[in-house]
């Protein structure tokens, strides 16, 4: 536009001219002006555009966020979920009691079992039934590369799988069996899951033959430690036994030594009275009549030993407590077919318990199992320790023990306090070095007087 103003005026005069550029600079100046004030109105426009382009651009950002948090919180809760089924130490604060699947009599037929399984597994392995693919694959237009790579992939995923198990059946305990079959079905979900792509998976059959393994040595393991007590209790019988029968030995043969002597000595006592007469000869009688007393004690105390001898079930039922190691109203109900019942509650109290027991009733009668076989049953409910019978101790009362036994055998004398005398004196002792113990803020002060002074 310029260009064409400045032709015209040079055709004009030389004052129009001059006239002309005056004017031309002016208009230059205005049009410069108009333009630096009217550019931001069509650069704002194109601001508008920016801005919005960029909004949309946040706003498919914001949505994107917000599918990916909500996708991570589900990851997150699935993962806490997975975490509380298989976190062992959470599982053992609220485990359910295991439920035997066997339940087979002896730890012979458990491994029996055991050995059947495992050669099942194996002939899976052998068959190559344990893991399978779904598809034939091609690597590099070659089947057998394929083949020959999915093969190296079921190995993979098998040692891997076969890795999980052996740990945790090795970790299997009283406690955790279902946290341990909880982590095998994962082990097998996620092993499988790493190989969906390529349509490679481990049989469920598979992981039934695992977890019945993980169950049988559970089970197995139980089944010896109950083996073994039973042995132990055996054995501790058998000594119960023995010592009790050599005591009943000696009992007759000191018997048959009183016998003994006392005849001896009643017969040379009679064959002495024929060679004397008057206050000597009565004197003898006298000694004759108490040799005939101590002789059929005597004779009574072997017939007694024998008869104990004879008789195998006889003996005491002892009921003994221990409030310093066990508490108030626990009491232990035994029997013991000792001569002398206390020898074998002596025995009790040993380097075992930090206190001796306190005996509440002895009771001897001719059929000792069965009596305390009935007690056990009666006060079974009442049991401190429900797994191991063999722990005879009950959360029972003294006098409902007496009236059980009142009814079902005889009349019985019962302590019913316990003297609990080490245990007592313990507590005195620590009661008075508590009193002598220095105040701590006194023991701070006294340095500084004792400086002071």
């Amino acid at each position: 536009m310029f260009e064409t103003v400045l032709a015209c005026i040079v055709l004009l005069s030389p004052i129009a001219l001059i006239v002309a550029l005056v004017l031309l600079r002016r208009v230059k100046a205005k049009y410069t002006e108009l333009q630096r004030r009217f550019a931001p109105v069509v650069d704002a426009e194109q601001e508008r555009q920016r801005v919005m382009a960029e909004v949309a651009a946040l706003q498919g950002q914001r949505a994107v966020a917000i599918a990916d948090t909500e996708q991570a919180r589900a990851g997150i809760a699935r993962l806490r979920a997975e975490f509380a089924v298989l976190d062992e130490e959470s599982s053992l604060q609220s485990f359910a009691l295991y439920k035997p699947r066997y339940a087979f009599a002896s730890s012979e037929r458990y491994q029996s079992k055991l050995e059947e399984v495992r050669e099942r597994q194996k002939r899976m392995l052998k068959d190559k039934t344990a893991a399978t693919c779904a598809e034939e694959w091609s690597v590099n237009g070659s089947k057998v590369e394929g083949r020959k790579q999915i093969n190296q992939t079921l190995k993979l995923m098998l040692r891997a799988f076969n890795g999980e198990c052996d740990a945790t059946i090795a970790k299997v305990r009283y406690n955790n069996v279902s946290v341990m079959e909880a982590r095998t079905r994962k082990a097998w979900e996620v092993i499988n899951g790493c190989a969906e792509v390529q349509r490679c998976t481990i049989s469920s059959s598979y992981l039934d033959l695992k977890l019945q393994e993980l169950y049988l040595v559970h089970e197995y393991e139980e089944k010896l430690q109950q083996e073994k007590e039973e042995q132990r209790r055996i054995k501790e019988q058998m000594r119960e036994e023995e010592q009790a029968q050599r005591e009943l030995e000696k009992a007759k043969q000191d018997a048959e030594r009183e016998e003994a002597r006392f005849a001896e000595a009643l017969k040379k006592a009679q064959e002495e009275i024929l060679r004397v007469s008057g206050a000597k000869q009565q004197k003898l009688l006298a000694q004759v009549a108490e040799l005939e007393r101590k002789l059929s004690e005597a004779q009574a105390n072997k017939a007694r030993a024998v008869s104990r001898a004879q008789m195998t079930r006889s003996g005491h039922v002892y009921i003994i407590s221990n409030i310093g190691s066990f508490g108030e109203h626990v009491y232990k109900i035994g029997m013991t077919r000792r001569l002398d019942p206390m020898d074998r509650v002596k025995e009790l109290g040993d380097a075992s318990v930090p206190f001796e027991f306190d005996v509440h009733a002895i009771i001897y009668t001719e059929d000792a199992p069965k009596l305390e076989n009935e007690l056990h049953r009666a006060f079974h409910h009442r049991r401190v320790n429900r797994v191991n019978e063999r722990k005879e101790f009950f959360n029972v009362s003294l006098v409902e023990i007496a009236e059980h036994v009142r009814r079902h055998h005889a009349s019985i004398e019962i302590v019913l306090e316990a003297e609990a005398m080490e245990y007592r004196k313990t507590l005195s002792m620590a009661q008075g070095a508590a009193n002598l113990a220095p105040d701590p803020k006194q023991a701070l002060v006294r340095p500084a007087a004792s400086v002071g002074a």
